[in-house]
C-alpha cells in the first residue's frame, strides 16, 4: 500500500544531472521509469525491465523513477510492493524521487476519462466476454477482423453496462506509427487490430492504458523502457496521449526473458524470487540478455573465475561497466540479438 509519505535516494553511482538526448524527449531533460505491479516478487524476468530502464537513464544521465501499479486489486500481494522496493535497492537501484502508488491516483485517472467523455469519445459496453469471443470467432472463420466489433457503439440495446470504451477512428487515423529503439518502426492499425478498448470497468477499476498514460505524462517521463510484451499496447497509449493532448515519450521494448517452455517467465509461471544477497549474479545475467557487452567478458578474465567467486567486486563496479556497455550498444539507437537467460 501507499505510505503517507515517500523519501529521496540515490542510486549507484548518485542521481545524474538531467540532460537530454534521444527520439521523442529531445528536447526535454530525460526522465524514465520502472513500473512494476505488486503482484509477487521480483524475479529474472523483471530485473531485466528494471535493469534496462534503470541503465538507459543513468546512460543519458537522466533521472530514474520508480512507480509501482497496483490498481488491479485482486492481482496485488500484500507487502509485494515493499519486497519489491526493497530487492530493487538491494540491487543498487533506488528512485530519484519518491515512489508513487496507482491505487492513489484514481482521481487523476477520473478527470482524463471525464475529458474523454465530453469530447464524446467513450461509450458503455454491455458484452460479456463470451459474447466478444463468440463474435470474434465468427469473425475468424469469415476472414475478417478479429478487433472488437463495436457492438454497443450505438447503444447498449437494454444490456446493464459492463465497462466503458474508447473509440478508436475508422479512417486512416486509426493508424499509428512510431519508432521503437530497439525493435525498429512500428505500426498498427487500432480499428483492425485492436477496436474500441476499455478504459473503466462495471466495478470501478481502471484500465492499464488509461492509468499509464496518466501517470507517464504527470511524472513527465520522455523516454520509456521496458519488456517487448508490452509493445502490443503502445500504439494504444500513443492514441490516448493525442487524444488528451499529452506528449509522447520514446520508447524501447527490450527481449523478455522465456522458460524452458518458451513462455515469458512470470510469476504466473512460477518464476522464483531473486535472491536479494547475492545480487551481482542475477544482475550479470540480465544484462547478457540485453545483449551487453561488460569489460570482463571482453577481457576472457570471467573464464578465470573461481566457481564461487562474485562477478564484480562491487555493485559500483557492475553499473560503471555495464553503463558504459549501454551506452555503446544504444548510442546510434542500434538493435541487436539477445542471449538466452536461463533464470
Amino acid at each position: 500500500m501507499p505510505p503517507e509519505q515517500g523519501h529521496t535516494a540515490s542510486g549507484v553511482n548518485g542521481r545524474a544531472a538531467p540532460a537530454a538526448s534521444g527520439a521523442a524527449g529531445a528536447q526535454r531533460p530525460y526522465r524514465g521509469r520502472f513500473a512494476p505491479s505488486p503482484t509477487g516478487e521480483l524475479h529474472a524476468g523483471s530485473l531485466v525491465g528494471a535493469l534496462a530502464s534503470y541503465l538507459d537513464a543513468r546512460a543519458h544521465d537522466g533521472v530514474w523513477l520508480v512507480r509501482i501499479e497496483d490498481i488491479d486489486g485482486p492481482r496485488t500481494v500484500r507487502g509485494a510492493d515493499r519486497a519489491i522496493l526493497e530487492t530493487l535497492a538491494r540491487f543498487g537501484m533506488q528512485s530519484d524521487e519518491p515512489p508513487i502508488w496507482q491505487s492513489a491516483r484514481t482521481e487523476r485517472y477520473a478527470l482524463a476519462f471525464a475529458r474523454l467523455e465530453q469530447a464524446g469519445l467513450i461509450y458503455p459496453c454491455g458484452c460479456t466476454r463470451k459474447e466478444i469471443a463468440d463474435s470474434l470467432a465468427s469473425a475468424h472463420a469469415r476472414h475478417t477482423t478479429l478487433a472488437y466489433p463495436g457492438t454497443c457503439r450505438h447503444g447498449l440495446r437494454g444490456k446493464t453496462a459492463r465497462a466503458w470504451r474508447i473509440r478508436v477512428p475508422d479512417d486512416a487515423d486509426a493508424v499509428v506509427t512510431f519508432e521503437d529503439r530497439w525493435q525498429g518502426p512500428q505500426q498498427q492499425n487500432l480499428a483492425l487490430e485492436v477496436g474500441d478498448f476499455v478504459l473503466k470497468r462495471a466495478d470501478g477499476q481502471w484500465a492499464y492504458q488509461l492509468a499509464v498514460v496518466v501517470d507517464d505524462a504527470e511524472q513527465g517521463i520522455t523516454h520509456v523502457v521496458r519488456g517487448a510484451d508490452l509493445l502490443d499496447s503502445t500504439a494504444r497509449q500513443i492514441y490516448l496521449q493525442r487524444c488528451l493532448g499529452m506528449s509522447t515519450p520514446s520508447y524501447m521494448h527490450v527481449p523478455v526473458v522465456m522458460d524452458a517452455n518458451g513462455e515469458k517467465l512470470s510469476k504466473q509461471t512460477g518464476a522464483r524470487a531473486l535472491d536479494p544477497d547475492d545480487p551481482l549474479r542475477a544482475l550479470v545475467a540480465a544484462a547478457r540478455h540485453l545483449g551487453l557487452a561488460l569489460a570482463r567478458d571482453r577481457s576472457g578474465s570471467a573464464a578465470n573465475d573461481a566457481p564461487n567467486a562474485p562477478p564484480y567486486r562491487s555493485l559500483d563496479a557492475f553499473y560503471a561497466d555495464a553503463i558504459a556497455a549501454w551506452r555503446q550498444r544504444t548510442h546510434a539507437l542500434a538493435r541487436w540479438p539477445a542471449s538466452p537467460l536461463v533464470p
